[in-house]
């Protein structure tokens, strides 16, 4: 199938969707699927604007409230990861996973799914190390140092992407892994970025849990953005092993290279977005430990996901593994009526994301605000196993100093 992967979209849609259909034409192909690698900016309204964490001069609708509200609708199946500048509060209500707007679907703060016989994983957010161990305490209204705590990669979504045992055929990451312009013209990139240089001859430049996840899921396609320049590796796992071919791309603005079409052996199609078994039954497993607040989360043990593998392929032999429909838990943004000053944005439940949890058979957490922790032995009619939460301190990770403006 032909891919086609983008940096960083920051809401720009319509540009992006406009440059397929021109290069769709110039060059006489189709092109099957897009992949967003973050700072995608689903912003459906002026609240979601204001959970963005971008200067005010900076705060602009763009084009996603239109596919958003029904006005246009994406013309490829988009697939996208969260970044450093995003409505964090919509992207909070599909935490999971889900259809940010019909035919665009966010892949989740960690997730895996199919297109076809295609695997592809990936993680929302940026590494940046003193919030790395914490839980999910942020909820909506954001503070100013919430709207960008929340956004930070956390140990425990690593965690469960470090359980992934079947191959995968891309990852998404929105900061690259750190250590990777190693395997890559890096001469050519401080040339280019010359700010960077520091960074890439200390090691620091990246991210550290995206690094680890490269070495264990090892897949054969690495896709980033985050640093607005291009810059393609190739990495060899071991001497015989297999190798990895990474790219990050730019952003979205003219005259830089923000998208590349890429060819990936598949099935033929027709190709739909699937729920993927293994990554379902990591969800469950993992579910009742779910870290809330800020009180640090750390675990270092292998767990055993076979049996909710067999619960979880029961469930998708009954009902299919299409995800469920996508629903507006928000006003779209009208043009002709703008708001000065919007409302506060506050937690919503996504009917998609309670369809989803009902499926598993787990409780909702995500508007938890115990500050003692949730229930680690959360039952539900087929309960996932209670984990034991032993603090296992894992190797010092190297802060990334990436500024998140």
């Amino acid at each position: 199938m032909k891919i086609a992967v983008e940096g960083c979209m920051h809401g720009e849609l319509d540009k992006v969707y406009d440059t397929m259909r021109r290069l769709e034409e110039a060059e006489g192909i189709k092109i099957d699927l897009l992949i967003c690698c973050g700072d995608f900016q689903a912003v459906r309204n002026e609240s979601d604007l204001h959970c963005v964490n971008v200067k005010p001069k900076y705060r602009t609708m763009n084009s996603f409230w239109k596919y958003y509200s029904g006005q246009a609708v994406a013309p490829y199946p988009t697939i996208f990861i969260g970044g450093n500048h995003e409505a964090s509060n919509y992207l909070w209500e599909l935490y999971y996973g889900g259809w940010a707007a019909p035919n665009i679907y966010f892949l989740g703060f960690a997730g895996v799914v199919k297109f076809g016989n295609i695997r592809i994983g990936g993680m929302s957010g940026i590494h940046k190390q003193n919030d790395y161990y914490s839980g999910h305490h942020e909820r909506p209204p954001y503070s100013e140092g919430n709207k960008i705590s929340v956004y930070h990669v956390r140990h425990y979504d690593v965690l469960k992407l470090m359980h992934v045992k079947e191959p995968l055929d891309i990852f998404i990451s929105h900061d690259w892994p750190v250590g990777i312009t190693e395997y890559g013209n890096w001469q050519k990139l401080i040339q280019q970025k010359r700010h960077f240089e520091e960074e890439v001859r200390t090691r620091t430049l990246g991210s550290q849990s995206a690094a680890k996840l490269l070495s264990k899921l090892k897949p054969p396609y690495w896709f980033s953005a985050h640093l607005h320049c291009k810059f393609p590796a190739i990495i060899q796992h071991g001497e015989d092993g297999p190798t990895t071919k990474f790219l990050a791309l730019d952003k979205c603005i003219p005259r830089r290279n923000f998208l590349q079409v890429l060819d990936i052996p598949s099935n033929p199609g027709p190709y739909e977005i699937q729920y993927d078994e293994e990554w379902l039954a990591i969800t469950r497993r993992f579910h009742s430990v779910f870290p809330l607040t800020r009180a640090p989360f750390r675990m270092n043990e292998e767990l055993d996901i076979q049996n909710d593998r067999q619960w979880v392929r029961s469930k998708l032999n009954a009902r299919g593994a299409k995800p469920f429909d996508f629903v507006q838990t928000a006003p779209p943004f009208n043009p002709s009526m703008p708001v000065d000053n919007p409302p506060a944005a506050v937690h919503c439940r996504n009917p998609q994301t309670e369809s989803f949890l009902q499926f598993l058979q787990l409780p909702y957490l995500l508007d938890s605000s115990n500050s003692g922790g949730v229930n680690r032995n959360a039952s539900s009619s087929q309960p996932a196993h209670p984990l034991n939460n032993d603090d296992i301190e894992l190797p010092d990770e190297i802060e990334d100093d990436e500024d998140d403006e």
